[in-house]
């Protein structure tokens, strides 16, 4: 599919909010739906079955139809693609999620594509958006609702790597078996690797492995914080700077692959007119199907050993408040120190690796120049050296 022709794009909340989506479908199959109890439980089937004549649903046949940005999704984002018709815009194709925190799912609520563009692959380039943001948010799965009529749907979502999880007999009526409508909840699970600590080699990098190490980078902070990422332009540069600590900084190897690295450079404290040389580090990242695995615990902790070993007293960084803290690392302001504005905030993270190796001289943060210096002419240059998905709107992002 030509994505440029079809661009999908963030569908605002401000433009979209209560615009109908005109769902509609013919199906010529059902998944009948057998419930029996007897002594030893309950026994289900669900059997795909011809109808005796086609089953046509409408947009118009609904109470409540399907709209983008229903009030009771109130942390809904949605995605979609929007055509020109004389001078107005119409939705041509959508999907939206909601984040279901208590469980640490995302709900898909809403997946419509008009019917002059289905079988062109745009389905499947939405479904991938969503399991880009379930990535991102490390949601545990994806679900989904459909009705046993409605088999074009289903058989998409199989293709998906969707998998059947329950059914509601009586969700839209009392009569759902009869009527041939029976919800079929759906979830899809991010297949994440695993390996044994035993098994990662935590190493220097080598020079004819610096476009990979990049790569790890890009990947694994693409449309995170930002649109696109320029973590992979940083481990470009960082290596050419003074500041840069080599001796310290690590790839992580899995089987032959490389999954993960850390980059050091030394930085500074700045009290009156004293300075004390510290440390900071960034990226920290791991591929995103290496997440989760324990690597980038690993390269935290190897690192901070050689770094106690080559004498640094400390660590300053920003980075994720939710995952520093589980490493030992604190907030700036249990030390006295502030950023070089005098500020403080949840991500502005230290650790001290000797006691009292910040806290003793706290003072103002002063990061290496090359962490500020990657302008956006220079970060596109280096991109178009990688296959990159496509810059998206994600609710995670910063700004």
């Amino acid at each position: 599919m030509d994505l440029e022709q079809y661009k999908i794009i963030h569908l605002l909340k401000e433009q979209w909010k209560n615009v109908s989506i005109p769902m509609r479908y013919t199906t010529e199959e059902y998944y009948d739906v057998k419930m029996q109890k007897d002594s030893d439980g309950f026994h289900v089937d669900l059997i795909k079955t011809k109808l005796a004549e086609p089953i046509f649903h409408y947009p118009e046949e609904y109470d409540f139809p399907d709209k983008l940005y229903q009030e009771h999704w109130q942390k809904a984002f949605a995605w979609g693609i929007v055509e020109e018709m004389e001078g107005k815009q119409e939705l041509a194709a959508c999907i939206e999620t909601c984040p279901e925190d208590w469980s640490n799912r995302l709900i898909v609520t809403e997946l419509w594509v008009h019917e002059k563009l289905r079988r062109k692959g745009i389905g499947h380039a939405l479904m991938e958006v969503v399991k880009q943001q379930a990535d991102l948010e490390h949601r545990r799965a994806v679900i989904l609702e459909t009705q046993s009529c409605n088999v074009p749907a289903i058989s998409f979502y199989l293709k998906e790597g969707f998998e059947l999880i329950g059914f509601d007999s009586c969700c839209y009526s009392n009569r759902d078996i009869d009527r041939k409508e029976v919800r079929l909840d759906f979830g899809y699970f991010p297949r994440k690797n695993k390996v044994d600590k035993n098994d990662i080699i935590i190493r220097e990098e080598t020079q004819k492995e610096y476009h990979i190490v990049e790569e790890v980078a890009l990947r694994a902070f693409w449309n995170k914080h930002h649109l696109g990422c320029n973590e992979h332009l940083l481990v470009h540069k960082i290596r050419k700077s003074e500041a840069y600590v080599p001796q310290i900084s690590r790839v992580a190897e899995v089987n032959g692959q490389i999954a993960g690295v850390i980059c050091y450079a030394k930085a500074h404290l700045q009290n009156g007119d004293a300075e004390k040389e510290i440390l900071t580090f960034g990226p920290l990242c791991v591929l995103p199907e290496w997440q989760g695995c324990g690597i980038g615990g690993e390269l935290l902790e190897q690192t901070l050993e050689l770094a106690k070993q080559q004498g640094f007293e400390g660590i300053v960084i920003f980075g994720e408040p939710d995952y520093y803290p589980l490493h030992g690392f604190k907030t700036c302001n249990q030390f006295g120190i502030t950023t070089i504005d005098g500020k403080n905030f949840d991500s502005f993270l230290g650790i001290e690796l000797v006691e009292g190796g910040l806290a003793e001289f706290g003072g103002k943060f002063i990061e290496p120049k090359v962490f500020e210096e990657l302008p956006e002419e220079e970060n596109e240059e280096l991109t178009k050296r990688f296959r990159t998905p496509a810059k998206q709107k994600f609710p995670c992002q910063w700004d």
